[in-house]
């Protein structure tokens, strides 16, 4: 069977003009290798791209922060030489990482003590969290696992993995094994093919759920092969990807998207909220109303994780449960993600504007999104009528 690459869909494009790889060939631009060989790491690279201050020089030949790597398409996307841009927040190193509340934490979702094989965390009672690499194509600021993410150490070995595949089959209660890392997709397509194989052998396994932002940063990745590869199997695999802001869905990523989808690949999308980012209504409407129209279901809006120096990243959770006060009746409930925070070693608790006022008696006083105030019969059925 042949397969497509994405530069048989769409037209061959290099770089946008006006970026420092508007002269790249667009063969190259569009081969998803040449992006991870080229990705952005040092100050003199990253210089090529936005203004590199003296303190964030200093900050990167000392190697004081967490790995720095940018795909060229990624970067490519920001308003050139701006600094505050949205995509550029997300993954331009900062020297504030250097400072740390004391609330902050290493392991911020207490991940660590619920390791019961290499790779694997078994924190909820239904399903687990299969960790298959260190590495990502390009690496987000606000990394809840930025401990060891690209330090080497979690790329899992066949003997790992298989330890990893054991505890699953023996361990009936788990229904649902999500597949991140890292980024799952840049496995191998034929071990990333094997690996979901096996898993959907196991009788008690009821779906298979995927996290990358792999579309996004590199979207060149995705071909025919690949979706094919995520095609259902006895159960169902979902892919969750990890969309921040509307700019990042272009025609490139919305064709990635479009070969999962068409694979039989269901999406969800997630985002994290983040300041100077995503912390305003209209930046999350059309953030969401994007993912919809690339074929992605928006399902978690997270809180930042209180990761290590991510303060100038997070805002309060009073914001953001005033964003979904205001996105709750302005816009399509298919539109309107899960708003989470993530709790250290107890997991996920949705958060939810308060709309119940009081109850009394058979009746509940409420208040509608445009802040009126109504009561609605709180029914209590006679046990004969039953």
């Amino acid at each position: 069977m042949a397969f497509s690459s994405p530069d048989q869909l769409l037209p061959l494009q290099g770089a946008p003009t006006g970026t420092p790889w508007a002269s790249v060939p667009a063969a190259d631009w569009l081969d998803w290798r040449w992006q991870l060989q080229h990705r952005l790491s040092s100050a003199d690279e990253l210089a090529t791209w936005l203004p590199v201050s003296p303190e964030l020089r200093d900050f990167l030949d000392k190697g004081q922060g967490f790995e720095v790597g940018i795909t060229p398409y990624f970067a490519s996307l920001a308003r050139p030489g701006d600094l505050s841009d949205p995509i550029a927040r997300q993954v331009l190193p900062d020297p504030r990482e250097n400072r740390h509340a004391a609330f902050e934490r290493l392991d911020p979702l207490g991940e660590d003590p619920h390791r019961k094989a290499p790779g694997l965390i078994h924190k909820y009672p239904d399903r687990v969290l299969l960790l298959v690499t260190d590495r990502c194509a390009a690496y987000c600021r606000y990394c809840t696992r930025a401990r060891w993410v690209a330090t080497g150490s979690e790329l899992l070995g066949q003997d790992e993995l298989d330890q990893a595949i054991a505890y699953i089959e023996r361990t009936p209660a788990i229904t649902d094994v999500l597949i991140s890392g890292g980024d799952p997709l840049l496995l191998t397509t034929a071990r990333l093919r094997r690996l979901l194989d096996r898993l959907a052998a196991i009788d008690h396994l009821r779906f298979i759920r995927l996290g990358s932002r792999v579309p996004i940063f590199l979207p060149m990745r995705i071909d025919a092969e690949l979706a094919a590869t995520l095609r259902p199997r006895r159960i169902p695999i979902f892919v969750n990807v990890h969309i921040n802001h509307f700019s990042e869905i272009t025609a490139l990523s919305r064709q990635a998207l479009g070969l999962l989808a068409d694979a039989g690949v269901p999406l969800g999308g997630q985002a994290v909220l983040l300041r100077g980012v995503n912390d305003n209504a209209a930046t999350l409407r059309e953030t969401f109303y994007a993912m919809l129209s690339a074929r992605v279901r928006p399902y978690y809006l997270f809180h930042c994780d209180p990761v290590r120096g991510t303060a100038h990243l997070r805002t309060s959770v009073s914001q953001g449960l005033a964003l979904m006060r205001a996105l709750i009746g302005h816009t399509s409930g298919m539109a309107i993600p899960k708003y989470c925070i993530d709790l250290e070693g107890a997991g996920k608790v949705p958060l939810w504007p308060q709309y119940v006022q009081a109850m009394q008696g058979e009746s509940m006083v409420v208040n509608s999104y445009l802040g009126e105030t109504w009561e609605y019969v709180n029914e209590l059925v006679d046990s004969d009528d039953r």
